[in-house]
């Protein structure tokens, strides 16, 4: 992490508590959570559309601080980054980089979709190589409600027997 990157987390991490900060005031038991990280406006507006359709109480920022705040008070279920979202692009911005880091018993509960113009919509080795559970194409925004529906019941269809045996043994 250079030094930039330290300065930018470290200014989240030492600001004082402030309630407006937290992205929800309240959340219905069993609610699921979404945080879309996208600096188009007309993208945002179409994913949050589509994911409070899907029953998502939806965060929407257009910056990467403003992001990591709302990801400090509260650990999102679906995270949708945009490609050109952080300036230094997926391989070192600062969402992606705060997921990457997270614990991992953390990070196995949060889905992380990237919205891509170079990938190709689910291309799982790309997927792997950005340490995201799916990525979207742009070209395919219109279909993102379907693709993530479908890659989350993939994902879980993957690691049901892990999180089981995880529960078994008292590790959940």
């Amino acid at each position: 992490m250079d030094d930039e990157k330290k300065t930018l987390m470290n200014e989240i991490d030492s600001e004082s508590y402030n309630a407006l900060d937290k992205p929800f005031d309240f959340v219905e038991e069993g609610g699921a959570t979404a945080l879309i990280c996208e600096s188009d406006g007309t993208v945002m507006e179409k994913l949050g559309t589509v994911l409070e359709k899907m029953g998502y109480y939806v965060t929407k920022s257009s910056t990467a601080p403003d992001a990591l705040k709302s990801m400090r008070f509260h650990l999102y279920d679906l995270i949708v980054v945009g490609e050109a979202f952080d300036e230094e692009g997926p391989d070192g911005g600062g969402v992606l980089d705060y997921v990457r880091h997270l614990p991992m018993d953390v990070r196995r509960n949060i889905f992380v979709v990237l919205l891509s113009a170079a990938v190709r919509t689910t291309d799982n080795m790309a997927a792997f190589g950005k340490s995201v559970n799916l990525v979207i194409n742009l070209e395919n925004i219109n279909d993102a409600g379907a693709i993530i529906e479908r890659g989350i019941a993939d994902n879980e269809a993957f690691y049901g027997a892990f999180k089981d045996a995880l529960k078994k043994a008292g590790r959940v």
